[in-house]
């Protein structure tokens, strides 16, 4: 295998064989190809593409590269969802116990904050004591005899996906539509899925906001996914304005225990229940949308999601009593409300300046190597729309110090517009996209 001749091949807008990409990603994973030659590689893929039997081949290979989830004849559907990540988006930590308790195991690797936008692991960390670094065989006896487990991807799961995603943070190649696609299929379809559910996020809050390269993304996921055997359904939310009010790794673990109550916020219920419906379809439980629905209210009602989540988080070493005394988690040693300036209408909340806002008050990453403090963030009143007067209370500032309030008043700020005139808001889930085509749902 002579590697210029490939750059050169993909360069010049040719394609790779199978045999060659699967070759490649091995020596790749082993260390046999330079970083300066495969840096080359990943940025002729970002300007001519992949064809869609290269992108398929270049996930297999990547997916090949470590172990999977093996269930074997067990006949119980496993069905994940995956987020493209997005400000105050905490639906996995509601839905996955949600879903399981509606008879769907629900296998769920997630990842640390990326960016701006916050991670599922750092969140579930918040809770004291709680280990996302579960084995292969810890998650998979708890899958069988819970329903779910939430983890974090082991060292054993796509390690070809590891060093490639660190090379494409540091030569900028991680935006391309073919890569993102092979790096979320590779972990995702290494969990032993029959079904897969994917929020694609769009809106200036998004990874990528403009529509049309969401619907894009979409399409390409389902269409590599559904080569691998997995039923795949996207749908593509709005990621305009945060999602529910609460930011901030704690504070969203306690905004999820309320939605565990019913009492969560209206849009981030509706967006966990649109996501479950079709967890639900493609699991084969039940076809139609509102039976699912009801299905789904139903077990948040009725306890048993919450019961669920409390044997998971009790399973996986985290202190189950804060469904019943959310002060057990984490607090900020300083808090202070943020009031209107003036008198108007709230035009937006920018959800990308609130997540860099977290990450300054210590609620993020801005190294590999940062710790996280998980009490600190914000939690947001003020909704797009929202008619205020001067003095009004619209947010409340969680953080450690004095410092932490200046910079949270000086993020929210210039987050929140408040004006003249009408919020312009997306709508909430606006397409189902599936391998038959794609449903405009909200306008």
């Amino acid at each position: 295998m002579v590697i210029p001749s490939l750059i050169e091949r993909k360069r010049d807008g040719g394609s790779l064989t199978p045999e060659e990409w699967k070759a490649l990603i091995a020596a790749y994973t082993k260390g046999e190809v330079p970083d300066y030659q495969m840096s080359a590689l990943l940025m002729a893929v970002v300007w001519r593409g992949l064809a869609p039997e290269e992108l398929a081949a270049l996930t297999d290979a990547m997916l090949g590269s470590g172990e999977r989830l093996d269930f074997g004849a067990w006949k119980t559907p496993r069905v994940d969802k995956h987020s493209t990540g997005g400000v105050g988006d905490k639906v996995s930590i509601i839905l996955a116990p949600l879903v399981a308790a509606c008879g769907v195991a629900v296998p769920m690797m997630s990842g640390r904050g990326l960016g701006h936008t916050g991670g599922t692991l750092d969140k579930l960390e918040a809770i004291p004591g709680f280990c996302t670094g579960l084995s292969m065989a810890e998650a998979m006896k708890m899958v069988r005899e819970l329903g779910v487990a939430m983890l974090a991807a082991t060292p054993e799961v796509a390690p070809a996906d590891k060093k490639l995603y660190a090379l494409r943070d540091v030569t900028g190649t991680v935006a391309a539509i073919p890569l993102i696609t092979a790096s979320i299929l590779s972990k995702k379809l290494a969990e032993g899925l029959t079904g897969l559910v994917l929020d694609v996020k769009t809106g200036s809050g998004a990874f990528i906001p403009e529509l049309d390269r969401s619907l894009e993304l979409a399409r390409t996921m389902i269409e590599t996914a559904e080569r691998h055997g997995v039923r795949t359904v996207a749908l593509v939310t709005a990621m305009d304005r945060p999602l529910g009010r609460a930011c901030g790794n704690a504070l969203e673990i306690e905004e999820c225990l309320n939605a565990f109550r019913g009492e969560g916020p209206e849009d981030l219920l509706e967006v966990t229940y649109a996501l479950g419906i079709e967890m639900l379809r493609v699991a084969g439980v039940e076809k139609d949308a509102a039976k699912a629905r009801t299905m789904l209210e139903g077990a948040l009602s009725s306890g048993k999601a919450a019961e669920i989540f409390a044997k998971m988080v009790e399973r996986q070493g985290g202190d189950p009593r804060i469904l019943d005394d959310p002060g057990l988690l984490p607090q900020a040693a300083e808090v202070e409300v943020w009031r209107a300036p003036r008198d108007g209408t709230v035009l937006r909340v920018e959800p990308k300046r609130i997540g860099y806002g977290v990450i300054e008050l210590g609620g993020g990453r801005r190294t590999v190597e940062d710790l996280v403090d998980p009490g600190v963030g914000f939690v947001i009143s003020a909704r797009p729309g929202d008619k205020v007067r001067e003095g009004e209370p619209l947010a409340s500032i969680f953080a450690k110090d004095a410092a932490g309030i200046a910079a949270g008043t000086k993020c929210l700020a210039e987050a929140v517009t408040i004006g003249s005139g009408k919020a312009t808001l997306l709508p909430l889930v606006s397409h189902r996209l599936t391998k038959d085509g794609t449903e405009v749902l909200g306008r």
